[in-house]
């Protein structure tokens, strides 16, 4: 700010008193600055934040008045000096805005009140933090459906084939995968010994890394046709029998009498 010049009549005041403060008031004629009581005598505010409002009320317009500026001209250091700013300004002694310049800076404006402003500007509100979310726990892995129990034929097969040779060893999941393929083999009419027999015929000489794979192949690669009904054969002829009355052999299902008899003993009851 500007200096202030303020005409005043020239008159000295002594004061004495026993007790409390005395006065000594010589006029000024040149730098001076005039002061509310309303702030040197301020019930609210620090004498720090006082002494600092008087400062910058003495100042020329455009002196940098920033936290650092000031913390080089006094011993009260930075955060003290940013504590009696923030007074003046809940006080309406003192405003600060950013500005952006031109050039895209952003600086700070300072305007000073020789009286406090009656209705302050709000001081923006302190960003309210933002609600803890519970987070969202992520969807659970589809399941897939519990397998079937394998039947009990083909499972035997697969679980006594480590009898035949120890490489054959299998796991319970590998004996479920396994076992609808030794089920085929079964109901081509394999029997349950035939299947071992054959799945544990003719093993590699250097090993079998992966049983389960090795036989895998095997039951698909060595898999028998099914077998074809049996034709039905000419039909068999009745068996022979013996007439009950000429006793003469003839073929009948079951005994009785020959044709013959059968046509006479008819011809009998008819006449009777």
């Amino acid at each position: 700010m500007t200096e202030q010049h303020f005409s005043a009549h020239a008159r000295t005041r002594t004061g004495r008193s026993h007790q409390g403060v005395g006065h000594v008031d010589e006029h000024h004629d040149e730098r001076f600055t005039v002061v509310g009581n309303h702030l040197a005598q301020h019930s609210e505010l620090s004498l720090t934040a006082i002494g600092l409002a008087v400062h910058i009320h003495s100042l020329r317009s455009g002196t940098l008045v920033g936290i650092k500026a000031l913390a080089g001209k006094f011993p009260e250091g930075e955060t003290r000096i940013a504590s009696a700013l923030r007074e003046l300004e809940t006080h309406g002694y003192l405003a600060r805005t950013k500005e952006r310049l031109p050039s895209g800076r952003i600086v700070t404006r300072t305007i000073s009140y020789n009286k406090p402003r009656t209705h302050p500007a709000p001081r923006p509100p302190k960003p309210h933090p933002e609600p803890t979310r519970t987070p969202t726990p992520p969807p659970a892995a589809p399941t897939s459906p519990p397998q079937p129990e394998p039947p009990a034929p083909a499972r035997d097969v697969l679980a006594g084939l480590r009898t035949h040779d120890p490489r054959l060893h299998l796991g319970e999941q590998d004996v479920r995968r396994l076992a609808p393929a030794v089920a085929t083999w079964l109901e081509r009419g394999v029997a349950p010994d035939d299947v071992q027999r054959t799945l544990a015929a003719g093993m590699p000489k250097e090993g079998v890394r992966h049983p389960a794979a090795f036989l895998a192949h095997r039951l698909t690669a060595l898999l028998p046709p099914p077998l074809r009904a049996a034709r039905p054969g000419p039909p068999r002829p009745s068996p022979l029998q013996n007439c009950d009355d000429c006793d003469r052999a003839f073929r009948a299902p079951a005994p009785g009498r020959c044709r013959g008899c059968s046509v006479a003993h008819q011809a009998l009851a008819a006449a009777a």
